[in-house]
């Protein structure tokens, strides 16, 4: 066999592959033709609750089959703990920064975790060259 002929049974394989492999998308970009009516989100939704129960009541907070909503509560009813979830905490250089022995407990927890993690991460990439 020659290579001429070989060369074009090589194009001939990737022109019936590119026919088979490729797909075809439908036409309409997506909405769907309802009528005269037009579709339902064609208006802007306008909430059906009361502001006396959007002010009392967590709406839609419910995971209960039988349950309600729960009520807020006034912030002193609340743990301590929750209004500190959204605090920044330092990152690891700026904790190797600091002297460890001054470190209050839990920084120092957060240090040894993430000091821990980034060697790990550091054996592990030097595994990955060998």
């Amino acid at each position: 066999m020659n290579i001429v002929s070989l060369s074009r049974r090589i194009a001939v394989n990737k022109e019936a592959i590119r026919v088979v492999g490729s797909r075809g998308f439908a036409a309409g970009g997506g909405k769907s033709k309802k009528g005269p009516k037009g579709g339902a989100g064609d208006a802007p939704k306008t909430s059906t609750l009361s502001n006396e129960l959007k002010s009392t009541t967590v709406y839609g907070a419910n995971i209960l089959k039988d349950g309600a909503d729960p009520k807020i509560l006034t912030d002193s009813e609340y743990p301590d703990w929750l209004w500190h979830l959204l605090d920044k905490r330092p990152a690891l250089s700026e904790l190797r920064r600091k002297n460890i022995e001054t470190l209050p407990f839990e920084d120092l927890k957060r240090f040894v975790k993430l000091d821990n993690r980034a060697r790990i991460k550091e054996n592990n990439a030097m595994k990955a060259k060998n």
